[in-house]
């Protein structure tokens, strides 16, 4: 087993420990799905409409939840220090604490999203689509969440930076996600160009991420 795979492994690990992890991710997206329809009523057509930028917005938010915890145990108790003077680029070393982050947070939500659209009337043959949308978007919002929870974790009250860095640049991850779900939905449009620019957004994401965070904690830490 090499220092990534270890440290990935013990990531996912105190995620599920101590932070509630996957429990607490998708405990809050399915609070957050149940209460739309309380709050517009019980017309379906208007929930199959918004459905997917509901379960959009419900994924933005429960992949915040645990970014503020991501650098912040290892600055407590020096492994942050221990990571950057290691024989492991830092880089890749915040890329494998990424993974574990989505692996343990966002994939969650990803494979409960059928039961959620289910709730938010969102059709059986479209589901498969509005998956496939997450699975490519979620990296995105975890790796530029990296970038807001390195530069917030030297800093009193990071949690609420962490929020004001991370959800505009999020948007564009936002936007693509939802029009290639209603694409898949409605047909209306084509699936393909919204879907093919958030991979694109989410692989831009996974090489300048780990490099943006990386230096945002040498400047840091300095």
């Amino acid at each position: 087993m090499n220092a990534l795979t270890a440290l990935m492994l013990r990531d996912m690990r105190l995620a599920v420990r101590v932070g509630g992890g996957a429990l607490m991710g998708a405990l809050f997206f399915l609070i957050m799905v149940v209460m739309v329809p309380f709050a517009i009523g019980p017309d379906l057509k208007l929930l199959a409409q918004i459905g997917p930028a509901i379960l959009w917005l419900g994924a933005l938010l429960a992949s915040l939840l645990a970014l503020d915890r991501l650098f912040a145990t290892d600055y407590e108790d020096g492994s942050l220090d221990l990571l950057m003077m290691g024989s492991t680029p830092l880089e890749l070393a915040v890329a494998a604490k990424a993974v574990a982050h989505w692996l343990t947070t966002c994939l969650p939500l990803v494979i409960i999203t059928p039961l959620l659209g289910l709730m938010l009337n969102v059709e059986m043959n479209a589901t498969g689509a509005l998956m496939l949308t997450l699975l490519a978007g979620t990296p995105a919002l975890t790796f530029i969440g990296l970038i807001g929870a390195a530069l917030a974790v030297t800093l009193r009250r990071g949690g609420l930076l962490l929020a004001v860095l991370v959800l505009p640049l999020t948007v564009p991850v936002l936007i693509f996600g939802v029009a290639a779900a209603n694409a898949a939905i409605t047909g209306a449009a084509p699936f393909g160009p919204p879907f093919t620019i958030l991979c694109a957004l989410s692989l831009m994401s996974l090489v300048l991420g780990p490099i943006a965070a990386a230096a945002a904690l040498r400047h840091g830490l300095e």
